[in-house]
C-alpha cells in the first residue's frame, strides 16, 4: 500500500505544486523518489512528531497541500494535541498518512500496534478518515483526499498486501466498495484485512453461505446507505477490522443500525477485545490470536447466522 501511496502522490506532485510531503525521519525507501524529484516540497523535521504537524498545518494555512507520513501510532497519537488543535480547529488542508495500520508491525511490540487510532481519529471534529483495503484503493484514496479540501487520515497497511480488485474501481470518499454480492449475510470490512474477508467469503460460499462483502474504506463519513441496504437485503451484518472493536468501523456501523434501522438484525463485530498485546509477532499471529483470520471469520458468522435463525 505504502508504495500505491507514494507513486500516487508524486504523480499528483507533478500536476499540482501545492502537494508536500512531511515526514518523520523514516520510510526512505519508500518517500526518497519523492524528495529526489521535488526536493523543494519535501521536508524531513526528525524524529519529533508534534514538530511535524505544526510545521503541517502552518504550510497548509499558506496554501500547501500536505502529507504528514510515519509509521504506526507516531503520526496520531504521538502527536494527538497538535491534530485536534493546529489541524482539525483551523482546518487545515492537512493528511494524516500512518503505515502500518493494525498489527502490520506486530513484531516490534505494543508500542507499534496501531489498534486504537481509527476511533481517535473519528473521534475528531472535520476530520475524514479513510483506510483503504488493497493498494488500488490505497492510489485511489489518495488521489480523492488531495483533490478534498480540510484534514483528512489516512491508514494503510505496511507492503505487501495482495490486490484485491482485479479492475478498475468506482472510488469516492464516504461510499463503500460491494466487493462480492451476496444475500445470507453482510460482511463490512476496513483497511488492510479485506482480503480475508474475501478468503472467508470464499470458504462460506462453499458452504453454500452467499456472502456480501463491502470494503468500508471511509470510516468516517460512513456509507449509513450501503449499511441500511444491507440490513434490509441481508439476513446478518458482521463488521471485521484490525482495530479495537471500540469506536471505530464497527462502532460506527452499530450507531447507524441502532439509530436508524426500523428492525432488529443480527449484528456482530469482528476486531479487537479493549486490550493491550503484551507479545510480539508477526501480522499472521496477532491476528490468529484475535480472531482475525479467514476461518475464524468464518466461524464467527456461521454463529451469528444460527441465532439469526432461531
Amino acid at each position: 500500500m505504502r508504495t500505491a501511496f507514494i507513486t500516487a502522490l508524486q504523480e499528483l506532485a507533478e500536476h499540482d505544486d501545492r502537494v508536500t510531503l512531511v515526514v518523520g525521519d523514516l520510510g526512505f525507501g519508500v518517500v526518497e523518489p519523492f524528495a529526489k524529484r521535488f526536493p523543494s516540497r519535501y521536508v524531513n523535521p526528525g524524529v519529533a512528531e508534534q514538530n511535524m504537524t505544526g510545521i503541517a498545518a502552518g504550510m497548509a494555512m499558506s496554501g500547501k497541500v500536505v502529507f504528514t507520513y510515519s509509521i504506526g501510532n507516531f503520526p496520531t497519537l504521538r502527536c494527538l494535541e497538535q491534530i485536534r488543535n493546529d489541524v482539525c480547529y483551523h482546518s487545515a488542508d492537512v493528511k494524516i498518512v500512518s503505515v502500518g495500520g493494525g498489527f502490520s508491525y506486530g513484531s516490534l511490540g505494543m508500542s507499534h500496534h496501531a489498534t486504537e487510532d481509527l476511533a481517535i481519529m473519528r473521534a475528531l471534529p472535520r476530520m475524514t478518515v479513510v483506510a483503504p483495503g488493497d493498494p488500488v484503493e490505497a492510489a485511489a484514496a489518495t488521489r480523492a483526499l488531495a483533490a478534498m479540501p480540510g484534514p483528512a487520515y489516512l491508514r494503510l497497511g505496511r507492503a505487501g498486501e495482495p490486490i484485491v480488485h482485479q479492475g478498475p474501481i468506482s472510488f469516492t470518499i464516504g461510499k463503500a466498495i460491494t466487493v462480492r454480492e451476496g444475500t445470507d449475510v453482510t460482511l463490512i470490512a476496513t483497511g488492510g484485512i479485506l482480503e480475508q474477508a474475501m478468503v472467508a467469503a470464499d470458504q462460506l460460499a462453499a458452504r453454500g453461505v452467499q456472502t456480501r462483502v463491502l470494503s468500508m474504506h471511509t470510516i468516517k463519513p460512513l456509507d449509513t446507505d450501503a449499511v441500511l441496504k444491507a440490513a434490509s437485503e441481508t439476513g446478518a451484518i458482521a463488521t471485521l477490522e484490525e482495530h479495537s472493536i471500540l469506536g471505530g468501523l464497527g462502532g460506527a456501523v452499530a450507531e447507524v443500525l441502532a439509530e436508524h434501522a426500523p428492525w432488529k438484525i443480527p449484528f456482530t463485530r469482528i476486531g479487537m477485545d479493549s486490550t493491550f498485546v503484551s507479545k510480539a509477532g508477526d501480522q499472521e499471529y496477532l491476528r490468529d490470536m484475535f480472531g482475525l483470520s479467514a476461518p475464524a471469520v468464518v466461524n464467527r458468522l456461521l454463529a451469528l447466522m444460527d441465532t439469526s435463525n432461531r
